[in-house]
């Protein structure tokens, strides 16, 4: 191996104490693989087997915590105790050659299909459609119906702990509900869970101390809680970097295992802002050393891994380059990082063993992966 990577290969321990072997980590990416009730596919567990064979962590794709919140007819689920067979499957699969596995949770709020949605309307913090084509008026959500999202997402963490994952990461990032109560688009609420820029906050705070509570009653060894943000929307009146850093700077004292930033490119700057620097780093330096921040975004080679961890961020997450490299770490280790390919045969499905629905759309979308005959 490179002297210079290094850094890549040092462990890091979370607040909660779990550990990971290394600093780099598999990111989340949709799989559109599972049966229509939720449950675990063969086709999932040879996807995540294939690339758990050196990375420190793995994140699997979003986890559906609610009918309510339904977005895709395939989607994986933890909505429910029958699904803990295939749960604890995948755990296993993940943690086989010692990476740790940690499950997204999410809820679709108002961007959830209505066609598969329990009453054919989706639920948000307010009745705002979200700017898309298509899109529809949510249904603004009462007491009763935050409360009981709320108990959704503690009875999933519930089932995480139960399936034997090593944490949860709570999908407050890409337009899902704990989005829209933090986002002022989406939020237009009068009361306590909406309105100035705190009481934004609140749903997302809730959630927080309620997982964490259920962690504290449930497991029986280390388990990580962390949070995934979204730093900007394009919406007017839509979440800005400023706001971003104020919710940091609140979440930082939480007590969570990390903050997961969800961007496209690594280095970007704001959108809103004249600004050089990348809101990932704007974010680390936000927190501080208060909570470990997980930066991601366009990141292929060990040099631009090596680069990010050089900025203070406590773990990598790769994403397109796991799913075209497999064996990254791997590759870096022995000394094989020249293998590393950034280009997508269209004759690899099978070698890379990527789901049907998610080899059409990532050869079919054009400019998403650089695909080649």
């Amino acid at each position: 191996m490179n002297k210079s990577y290094e850094a890549i290969f040092t462990p890091f321990r979370f607040p909660s104490g779990v550990t990971s072997n290394n600093r780099v980590t598999m990111a989340p990416m949709t799989l559109m693989a599972s049966q229509t009730n939720g449950e675990v596919t063969d086709d999932e567990l040879a996807y995540y087997e294939l690339r758990s064979r050196g990375i420190g962590i793995l994140f699997t794709s979003s986890a559906l915590v609610s009918q309510s919140g339904k977005l895709r007819e395939n989607g994986f689920g933890i909505d429910n105790d029958n699904l803990l067979p295939g749960l604890k499957q995948m755990a296993s699969v993940i943690q086989a050659n010692g990476t740790k596995a940690i499950v997204q949770l999410f809820h679709g709020g108002r961007i959830s299909d209505p066609a598969l949605l329990p009453g054919g309307q989706a639920l948000s913090a307010s009745a705002v459609a979200a700017e898309r084509e298509g899109a529809a008026i949510p249904k603004a959500m009462t007491e009763a119906e935050i409360e009981a999202v709320l108990d959704d997402f503690a009875q999933a963490t519930r089932r995480a702990i139960e399936a034997g994952f090593d944490g949860v990461e709570l999908h407050g990032a890409n337009g899902f509900l704990l989005q829209q109560f933090f986002s002022p688009h989406s939020n237009r609420r009068e009361d306590e869970w909406g309105g100035t820029l705190e009481k934004r906050m609140k749903f997302p705070l809730e959630l927080i101390r309620r997982v964490k509570a259920t962690v504290a009653q449930h497991a029986t060894s280390p388990f990580a809680v962390g949070y995934r943000i979204s730093p900007e929307e394009n919406e007017n009146p839509g979440i800005t970097m400023a706001d971003t850093l104020r919710f940091v700077d609140v979440l930082a004292d939480q007590g969570l295992d990390f903050i997961h930033v969800s961007v496209d490119r690594f280095w970007a700057g704001p959108r809103r802002e004249e600004s050089g620097k990348s809101r990932v780093v704007m974010i680390r330096e936000q927190a501080g050393d208060r909570v470990p921040v997980i930066g991601v975004g366009g990141l292929w080679s060990p040099e631009d891994v090596t680069q990010a961890l050089d900025t203070g961020v406590s773990l990598v997450g790769l994403g397109h380059a796991m799913l075209l490299n497999p064996d990254w770490i791997e590759k870096v280790r022995d000394g094989r990082e020249s293998e590393i390919t950034t280009a997508l045969s269209r004759s690899s499905q099978q070698e890379l063993k990527i789901p049907d629905v998610m080899w059409g759309m990532i050869t079919n979308v054009p400019g998403w992966f650089n695909v080649v005959d």
